[in-house]
């Protein structure tokens, strides 16, 4: 069977909307790590439980060695702080993280998972982490959306479905 062309492979994914996380977690020394992931989703209700997809780096090695992490979903304002963390530094940006439970969570998230590490599977290129949720929270905001290789924000027109 014959494989995609890898550009064609990455349009057609990029159809697909994402929202947009910050994965959090601790060095030894305590010093915050994190990095931006739109591969995230839930995986089940009962136990709570959720997958995010991570490139090998420096978050990926501190979760492994800590065995915790945490998920920040981020909102609509929050695109500066989203390309920090995925390596395009801001000069000047300082995000705020406050504690919950012992994991680093970005100040503004408009949800957070704390995790601990179930299991964890290598896939090609990236690293899928289970995370059993051991703690969670969320405020009422727009989201920051992926959609297209693009950020985006959901406009009037996504609005509520009436049932």
């Amino acid at each position: 069977m014959e494989r995609p062309d890898p550009k064609a492979f990455r349009t057609a994914v990029s159809r697909f909307t994402t929202g947009v996380t910050i994965v959090t977690t601790r060095e030894p020394d305590g010093r915050t790590v994190a990095m931006t992931a739109n591969s995230f989703t839930s995986v089940s209700l009962s136990p709570p439980t959720v997958l995010v997809s991570l490139r090998d780096g420096r978050t990926l090695r501190a979760i492994a060695r800590r065995g915790r992490f945490g998920v920040n979903v981020l909102p609509a304002s929050a695109r500066e702080i989203s390309s920090h963390f995925a390596g395009r530094q801001v000069p000047g940006l300082r995000p705020a993280f406050l504690e919950s439970d012992g994991m680093p969570r970005l100040d503004g998230s408009i949800a957070y998972f704390d995790c601990h590490v179930t299991q964890s599977v290598v896939v090609a290129d990236h690293t899928l982490l289970i995370g059993g949720v051991t703690g969670c929270g969320y405020a009422d905001a727009d989201p920051l959306v992926f959609y297209s290789s693009q950020y985006r924000v959901l406009g009037a027109e996504f609005g509520a479905i009436p049932t």
